[in-house]
């Protein structure tokens, strides 16, 4: 994901600017605003001034926490284009040129670096608003089938992803064993045989889509379900099963959904015998 795009990275940002702006008002209770008619040299002069009563040391502490803070807080501005426009300097950052309201003819009054701030803080606000519109959904592996998570929650926590869709794959396998009694064929046999459109025999039932047997809708999905269900036991378990190769934890996640979502179809099933 773009970084921009991130609502977690928009708040580390924000939460970096904050930290920058709350040292910089720490630095300025050490200093005077030089402005109005009291003001030395306007223009000239620094923008703000040492306090006479003020530690030089402490000063130079804070100046260092702020200039520290400004570098965490670099990415704000051109982020959010809180640019500065300034006569003779062209457009300036405001948060990476905050120094220089303590040199003589400063391009910034303490002021704009402030506002520039609560700006900044103001748009994160709203790209994080539209980044956590803009993100998909997420699926937690937690919330699948009783049968998918239940047997891999800590083959999953533990990192063993293939592990972990093998397990789920030969969960669901027994779930549909344990509904129709049939311990005497393969899975895929199995499969084969529960969603066959053959009617049920003594000792092998069928697994058959609830309502109108008539219905297209009906005969669509049972149709479908003979075709899904040895095909998940084909690609993914097996696949599981036998390929030592490890699996990331996306590819992981897809096939579970995979899995979750056949065993619920399977729960919804009628199970008809003779």
């Amino acid at each position: 994901m773009e970084a921009r795009k991130s609502p977690e990275y928009l708040r580390s940002v924000a939460d970096a600017v904050e930290q920058f702006r709350a040292a910089l008002a720490d630095f300025l209770e050490l200093h005077v605003i030089n402005e109005g008619v009291g003001g030395v040299a306007l223009g000239y002069a620094p923008a703000v001034l040492p306090r006479g009563d003020a530690d030089p040391k402490e000063i130079e502490k804070r100046r260092e926490k702020v200039t520290r803070l400004a570098g965490r807080a670099s990415a704000a501005i051109p982020l959010t284009g809180g640019s500065i426009s300034v006569q003779g300097a062209g457009v300036i950052d405001p948060i990476q040129n905050w120094v220089t309201i303590t040199r003589p003819k400063p391009l910034l009054e303490s002021v704009d670096v402030l506002s520039a701030c609560d700006y900044a803080l103001g748009r994160i606000e709203d790209l994080i608003l539209r980044a956590e519109a803009a993100r998909p959904p997420t699926v937690g592996a937690e919330a699948m089938h009783p049968a998918v998570w239940g047997p891999i929650s800590r083959l999953w926590g533990d990192g063993h992803f293939r592990e972990a869709v093998a397990a789920a794959a030969e969960s669901v396998v027994g779930m549909v064993k344990a509904r129709t009694g049939r311990n005497d064929v393969s899975a895929t046999s199995l499969w084969q045989q529960a969603f066959s459109k053959d009617a049920p025999k003594p000792g092998q039932p069928r697994l058959r889509w609830p309502g109108d047997p008539a219905s297209q809708d009906v005969k669509t999905m049972n149709s479908g379900l003979l075709s899904l269900a040895p095909g998940v036991q084909m690609t993914i378990r097996n696949s599981a099963a036998h390929d030592l190769d490890g699996l990331d934890e996306q590819t992981a996640l897809e096939r579970l959904c995979t899995l979750s979502l056949l065993a619920r179809w399977v729960d919804e099933c009628e199970l008809v015998t003779v």
